[in-house]
C-alpha cells in the first residue's frame, strides 16, 4: 500500500487540518479480506484480560502454545497490567526476536518504549513495516498501533482505516482508532469509533474509557458516569481509576483522587501514570519530600519518563501554578527532549504566563516533530492573529486588541482597567506583580484556543492567569450577551486573589469574589440570578458548601457555582470582614486545605459556616422566595379570569399569582387592570427580568396607548433590573428623544448603559459625547467623540467636527485644527467646521 508524505501547512485554514484525520477515516478502500481467526481459547482469555481476570488469563492460555505470539501478547499483557514488566520483557523478547512483526512483539515496544529503553523505536518500526504487505485486519491494526507509536500519525490512520474496512464490528480496532483520533485532541471525531465499538460490544471497557475522555471536557459528570461503569465490568481496570482520579483532583477532592489512586495501585504497584498522578497530588499540597520520592520511584523504572513532570505541571496549571507548570514542564522535556507533547504543554504553560516569544519558539519545535496535534496547531495560529493586534502600554498594563477595534476600546478598557486594579489593590492591600497582560478577542474561537487550545468554552467569557488576563470582546457576541466592563473587572479581581493567595485559593474563593467584586462596584452588574436562586431555594435545588467547588466542573451546575459562591463570600464579609476574607486568602497562601484555612482565618469550618449561610440565605432571600411561592393549589394557571379575580384577592403577596391575572386580562383586553395587576407583581419583585417581567409588559400595553410617561417609568425600571437588555434601553433613549427628555440626569445613564452594552454604537456615543461638552468635561467628550470617528459614521464631517470641538474645549489646539481640517476635506463647505476652523485662526484659547 503506497503512502504519501504530508505535513500540513500551518497557513492552512484550521479547519482543515483538523478534518484530515476525518476525511482519510471516510474513505473507503477495497483490501481482501482474512478469515484469519485466533487460536482457541484466546479469545476467552482476551476477555477475562480487559475484564481483569488477570489470574485467569494463565489458566485459559495453559494449553495454547505458548510460542504462539498472539498468546505471548496476551500473557504479557496480563503480566504489564499488574506491574510486572521485567517478566513481561523476558517472555517476549524471545519470541519477538523470532516474529519481529507479531503481536508479542508490538508488545514488547510499547514496553520499551513505556519505560524508554532504547531498543523500543527500532523492535517498533520493524512491527510498523507490516503494513506494506498486510491484508488481514488485524496485522492492519497492529501496523496502526506501532505507527502511532513512533509517531507516524498519518500512517496509522491510514491503516486503521484499512483495518476497519475489513472488520468493521471489531470492537478493539475501533477503539484503537479511537485513541489515534484522541492522541491529537480529534473528541468528537474519537467518539464514532468508540461508539462503534460498543455497538459491536457493550461491555468493552477500553471503548468505555476512552469515551469517558473523549467527554471529559465539555460533560465532565457524564464522562464520570461512562468511567463507573468500567468498574463495574472490570472493578481492576486501572485506566478508568486513574481517569476518575484526575477528574477527582480537577473538582479539588483530593482525597478521593488518592483512594482511587491508591486502589489503581494496589492493581499495578508500577503504574507509572498512577505514580505520576500521585506525585502531582504530593506536589501540589506542597509535599515536596513525598513528590521528590514518588519521582524517585518512577525514575527507577523508568529513567526518561518526563510524564512525571509533564503531570504535576498540567495538575500545577490547573490550580493556577502556572510559573511552577513551567518550570516542571522544562523538567519534562530535560527528560524526553523530542517529545512533542511535553514542548506543546510548554507552550501552553508560557501562553499563560505571558511569555508570547517563548511560547512560539517551543510551540514551533512541538509542531516540526507532530504536525498533527490540533492544539499546537490552533495555537500557533491563534499567535499569528495576535501579530496583527495592537498593543497599549500604562505601567504595569499591557493591553492588547484587534486593531480594527482599539480606536474604539482602548480608552474604555485601559481606563477601566486602572481603575480595577487600583480600588482591588487599595480593598486587598495587595499589590500585584506585573506586568499584566490584558488579550482582548473579537472571535470567540481564538480566545477560547488561547485558553485551551480548542475552539468552545461556549459559556466562558473571560479568564485570568495570574498575570495575564484573556477576554472575548464585545464583537464576539450579540449585544447583550457580554459586559466588557463586569468581565474586565471579574478577570482582574482574580489578578488580586490568585496572586495574594500564593496561587492557591480553590475556584469557589477566587470566583466567588470576583462576582462579589463586580456586584461590589456597579449593583446592576449583577448576574440577574436572585430570581432563579430564589426560587431554587424554594425547591430545595441549591448547592451544599462542601459540593460548591465540585459544582464548577459540571457544566449544569456551573451558573449555580458562580452566584452561589459570591453569596457565600458575601457572608463571610459581613459576618468576619474584609480583614477575615484576607486572611483566608492568605491562609490558603500558605499551603492550608479548607477546612485548616477556615479555622485559622476566621475560626470555622465548612460545616458550622453552612448553618450560619442558610440563615443568611433566610434573611437575604426571605421575602423574595415568599413572593415567588405558588399557592400549593397551581391550578390558578388554568383560571378563567372570573375565577382567578378572585383568587389573586386572596392572594395578593404572590408574584406567580398576580403576573398570571395579568397576563390574562391582557391577553382578555382589560389593560388598565392588567396594568394593576403587573404594577403589583413588580413591586412584589422588582428585580424581574426577560420579556415576560411586569415592567416590560406594562410598557408594552402603554406604548400602543401613547401612555408615554408610564412607558418610560416602567422601561426604567426595567432597565435598572436587567443591566444587559439593549433593546429596553434602546427603546427608553427613543421614547426620551421623542418626548424631547433632555435632562441629562435622565438621558445620560441610559445612553451610558447602551454603549456599556453595545460599545460599538456610534449614536450612543455622540449623545454621550454632546453631554459631556454641555458639562464642560472635555476629556469624556474628546474619548466619545473619538469613538464615533473611529465607528465610521454616515455624517463623517459632522463627527470630525465634534471630535474638533472637544479638543478646543479642552484647550488642545493642535489636535482641534487637525480634526477639523480632517472634517473640511471631506465637506468644505461645512459651516460648523468653517467657523472653528476660523477661531483656531484667532489667537487666543
Amino acid at each position: 500500500m503506497g503512502r504519501l508524505p504530508f505535513w500540513p501547512s500551518r497557513r492552512i485554514p484550521a479547519l482543515i487540518v483538523a478534518a484530515v484525520l476525518v476525511l482519510l477515516a471516510v474513505i473507503p478502500v477495497l483490501v481482501a479480506q482474512s478469515t484469519r481467526r485466533p487460536p482457541p481459547g484466546l479469545q476467552e482469555a482476551t476477555r477475562a484480560l480487559i475484564e481483569g481476570r488477570y489470574d485467569e488469563v494463565s489458566a485459559l492460555t495453559e494449553k495454547l502454545d505458548p510460542q504462539d505470539p498472539q498468546v505471548a501478547a496476551v500473557k504479557a499483557r496480563a503480566l504489564i497490567a499488574r506491574g510486572r514488566y521485567q517478566q513481561a520483557e523476558s517472555e517476549l523478547r524471545p519470541i519477538a526476536q523470532r516474529a519481529p512483526t507479531s503481536e508479542a512483539a508490538l508488545e514488547l515496544g510499547l514496553l520499551l518504549q513505556m519505560l524508554g529503553k532504547s531498543d523500543a523505536a527500532a523492535t517498533l518500526s520493524r512491527v510498523a513495516t507490516v503494513v506494506g504487505r498486510a491484508n488481514d485486519a488485524a496485522e492492519l491494526a497492529r501496523a496502526g498501533r506501532a505507527l502511532r507509536a513512533i509517531g507516524s500519525f498519518q500512517e496509522a490512520n491510514a491503516a486503521y482505516r484499512d483495518a476497519i474496512s475489513l472488520a468493521p464490528r471489531d470492537a478493539a480496532i475501533n477503539t484503537a482508532w479511537g485513541e489515534l483520533f484522541l492522541e491529537k485532541y480529534h473528541r468528537p471525531e474519537a467518539l464514532r469509533p468508540f461508539q462503534l465499538a460498543l455497538q459491536a460490544d457493550a461491555r468493552w471497557p477500553p471503548a468505555l474509557v476512552g469515551s469517558a475522555r473523549a467527554l471529559s471536557d465539555d460533560n465532565p459528570p457524564q464522562a464520570v458516569i461512562i468511567a463507573k461503569q468500567v468498574l463495574e465490568i472490570n472493578p481492576s481496570d486501572v485506566s478508568a481509576q486513574i481517569f476518575l482520579a484526575g477528574e477527582a483532583a480537577d473538582a479539588g477532592t483530593r482525597d478521593e483522587a488518592r483512594a482511587l489512586l491508591q486502589k489503581a495501585l494496589a492493581i499495578n504497584p508500577s503504574s507509572l501514570e498512577a505514580m505520576s498522578l500521585v506525585a502531582a497530588l504530593d506536589y501540589v499540597e506542597d509535599k515536596t519530600a513525598d513528590f521528590d520520592a514518588q519521582v524517585a520511584k518512577v525514575l527507577a523504572l523508568a529513567p526518561k519518563y518526563g510524564e512525571i513532570y509533564r503531570t504535576a505541571g498540567d495538575l500545577a496549571a490547573r490550580n493556577y501554578r502556572f510559573d511552577e507548570a513551567v518550570t516542571l514542564t522544562r523538567r519534562a522535556i530535560a527528560l524526553e527532549p523530542g517529545k512533542a507533547r511535553s514542548l506543546a504543554a510548554l507552550g501552553v504553560h508560557l501562553l499563560r504566563t505571558g511569555d508570547e516569544p517563548g511560547a512560539r519558539e517551543v510551540l514551533e519545535a512541538a509542531f516540526k516533530i507532530d504536525g498533527f496535534d490540533v492544539v499546537t496547531f490552533n495555537l500557533l495560529q491563534m499567535m499569528d492573529t495576535l501579530d496583527g493586534f495592537v498593543t497599549i502600554k500604562d505601567d504595569d498594563i499591557v493591553l492588547r486588541m484587534h486593531k480594527a477595534e482599539a480606536p474604539v476600546l482602548q480608552d474604555y478598557a485601559l481606563t477601566l482597567a486602572k481603575q480595577a486594579l487600583t480600588t482591588l489593590g487599595k480593598r486587598y492591600a495587595f499589590t500585584p506583580k506585573g506586568p499584566i497582560l490584558i488579550e482582548m478577542f473579537p472571535k470567540h474561537d481564538d480566545f477560547a484556543v488561547r485558553n485551551v487550545g480548542l475552539p468552545g468554552m461556549i459559556g466562558a467569557l473571560g479568564a485570568c492567569f495570574g498575570r495575564v488576563v484573556t477576554l472575548d470582546s464585545p464583537k464576539a457576541r450579540p449585544p447583550g450577551e457580554f459586559q466588557l466592563e463586569a468581565t474586565l473587572w471579574h478577570e482582574l479581581a482574580h489578578v488580586i486573589t490568585i496572586q495574594m493567595s500564593n496561587q492557591r485559593v480553590p475556584r469557589w474563593l477566587t470566583e466567588g469574589i470576583s462576582v462579589y467584586e463586580e456586584t461590589l462596584q456597579r449593583s446592576e452588574w449583577g448576574r440577574g440570578m436572585d430570581v432563579g436562586f430564589a426560587g431554587m431555594l424554594n425547591s430545595g435545588e441549591t448547592l451544599k458548601l462542601r459540593d460548591l467547588n465540585a459544582a464548577f466542573t459540571n457544566p449544569k451546575t456551573i451558573s449555580l457555582a458562580y452566584f452561589q459562591a459570591s453569596l457565600l463570600v458575601e457572608h463571610l464579609v459581613a459576618t468576619f470582614g474584609d480583614t477575615g476574607l484576607h486572611k483566608l486568602l492568605r491562609a490558603y497562601g500558605q499551603g492550608l486545605e479548607s477546612d485548616a484555612a477556615l479555622k485559622s482565618a476566621v475560626e470555622t469550618d465548612f460545616d458550622q459556616l453552612q448553618v450560619s449561610f442558610d440563615q443568611f440565605l433566610d434573611r437575604r432571600f426571605g421575602s423574595l422566595r415568599a413572593a415567588l411561592k405558588a399557592p400549593a393549589d397551581g391550578e390558578f394557571v388554568r383560571m378563567p379570569i372570573e375565577a382567578l379575580r378572585p383568587f389573586a384577592a386572596q392572594n395578593p403577596q404572590s408574584y406567580p399569582v398576580q403576573l398570571v391575572l395579568g397576563k390574562k386580562l391582557r391577553e382578555a383586553g382589560d389593560l388598565d387592570e392588567a396594568v394593576r395587576a403587573f404594577e403589583r407583581a413588580a413591586a412584589l419583585v422588582p428585580i424581574a427580568t426577560g420579556p415576560e417581567s411586569p415592567n416590560v409588559q406594562i410598557a408594552q400595553i402603554a406604548l400602543p396607548r401613547k401612555d408615554t410617561t408610564r412607558a418610560i417609568a416602567a422601561l426604567q425600571a426595567a432597565m435598572a433590573a436587567d443591566f444587559d437588555n439593549i433593546d429596553v434601553a434602546r427603546q427608553l433613549a427613543k421614547l426620551m428623544r421623542e418626548g424631547n427628555i433632555t435632562d441629562p440626569a435622565k438621558t445620560r445613564p441610559v445612553y451610558a448603559r447602551i454603549v456599556a452594552v453595545d460599545p460599538f454604537d456610534a449614536d450612543a456615543h455622540g449623545m454621550l459625547g454632546r453631554l459631556a461638552l454641555q458639562r464642560d468635561d472635555a476629556e469624556t467628550a474628546i474619548r466619545e467623540f473619538r469613538a464615533v470617528v473611529a465607528l465610521g459614521p454616515v455624517d463623517q464631517a459632522a463627527a470630525f467636527t465634534d471630535l474638533a470641538e472637544s479638543y478646543f474645549k479642552g484647550g488642545r489646539r493642535a489636535e482641534a485644527r487637525k480634526q477639523t481640517l480632517a472634517a473640511l476635506e471631506i465637506a468644505p463647505s461645512y459651516e460648523r467646521a468653517q467657523n472653528l476652523l476660523l477661531k483656531l485662526a484667532e489667537n487666543r484659547p
